[in-house]
């Protein structure tokens, strides 16, 4: 379960503070898909950055499964996102000089896994791109770096899924093949999966939508209730 309590963040701002994300607090239970909706500057990325531990709250506590993030060192806090937190990017963010299965196995490597060359072949396999696995970024569509990012992502079986606009670097027929990807990754695994997303149709499939404007939260909707009223 990912908690809120009291969360904020401000930054300066010439002279001043601009106040972000305004105190809020919040629940998501633990192998949910929630999706993070709301106008361009209304603090979508920012609470998704705080969620994975990127960037610190002015004020409050995050807690993930009861550990309080917040209260972490530097070294305990990214020790604890290499285990429980992956992150998905727009822009992919894979390394273009790796091919795609080298891009899975930096994680793996980086936690010492033994049998990373196994472990990266069947996370390509899970996302369909085995084919490609030798391949590199440039050689490859859109969506099928947007894939490698969410096997990359899913390279230490994290139990958290972050996603921030997914599907905003896609055309529409490639971004609804990530979608089902990550609601797929949802049912299967367990995994919790937070996205910030401007796809209407993606929130439309989230268990929870939360709707932020001007750094406040201006609605939840529980997709289960919605379908049952």
């Amino acid at each position: 379960m990912i908690e809120l309590q009291g969360v904020s963040r401000t930054v300066p701002s010439g002279d001043t503070m601009l106040t972000i994300l305004h105190p809020l607090d919040l629940v998501i239970e633990s192998s949910r898909v929630a999706a993070i909706t709301g106008p361009s500057g209304s603090g979508k990325s920012t609470l998704l950055g705080l969620l994975a531990g990127l960037d610190a709250p002015s004020t409050g506590r995050i807690l993930i499964d009861g550990a309080d993030i917040t209260a972490m060192s530097e070294d305990a806090l990214a020790r604890f996102r290499g285990r429980r937190i992956g992150f998905v990017f727009q822009f992919f963010h894979l390394l273009p000089s790796l091919t795609a299965i080298e891009n899975v196995r930096v994680p793996l490597e980086i936690a010492g896994a033994a049998d990373a060359g196994r472990r990266a072949d069947a996370l390509l396999a899970e996302v369909g791109l085995a084919p490609r696995r030798h391949h590199y970024p440039s050689q490859l569509s859109g969506g099928e770096q947007q894939r490698v990012a969410i096997a990359r992502a899913l390279a230490n079986d994290p139990p958290i899924l972050l996603a921030d606009e997914p599907t905003g670097n896609l055309d529409s027929a490639t971004g609804h093949q990530v979608i089902d990807l990550l609601i797929d990754v949802n049912r299967r695994r367990g995994t919790t999966v937070v996205l910030v997303t401007h796809d209407a149709e993606l929130a439309q499939r989230a268990d929870v939508t939360i709707a932020l404007r001007d750094g406040r939260i201006a609605g939840v909707t529980e997709a289960r209730a919605a379908a049952s009223s």
